[in-house]
């Protein structure tokens, strides 16, 4: 059983930083991919990052290339999204999901089978 779950969102002022993470367990090879969506209230989901787990290239949005940044911990089986200089724009809920891996690396939604929660990101002016 596949299972994703973040943690980490909360309430920061712009310009700020906060970092998510994501645990996910259940995948039978290394070659999944990981991603990042957000969803701001009335808008669709969007793209924000992804990363595959038996590669060091990472993927962003240009909305928040420069300024997030997505990475792993082998030992811990986390992913982490770092995020700096954080602006009003930024707030949504944020999920994390896992793709299999003929899908590793996509930035469409569809391609991820399996979801978190999500997590608030706050970001006041």
């Amino acid at each position: 059983q596949v299972h994703v779950e973040e943690s980490g969102g909360g309430l920061v002022q712009a310009g700020g930083s906060l970092r998510l993470s994501c645990a996910v367990t259940g995948m039978s090879t290394t070659d999944y991919g990981v991603g990042w969506f957000r969803q701001a209230s009335g808008k669709q989901r969007e793209f924000v990052s992804t990363i595959t787990w038996s590669s060091d290239t990472p993927v962003y949005a240009n909305s928040v290339k420069d300024r997030f940044t997505i990475s792993k911990d082998l030992v811990k089986k986390m992913v982490y999204l770092q995020m700096s200089s954080l602006k009003s724009e930024d707030t949504a809920v944020y999920y994390c999901a896992a793709a299999r891996p003929y899908y590793a690396g996509s930035t469409i939604p569809s391609s991820y089978a399996y979801w978190g929660q999500g997590t608030q990101v706050t970001v006041s002016s």
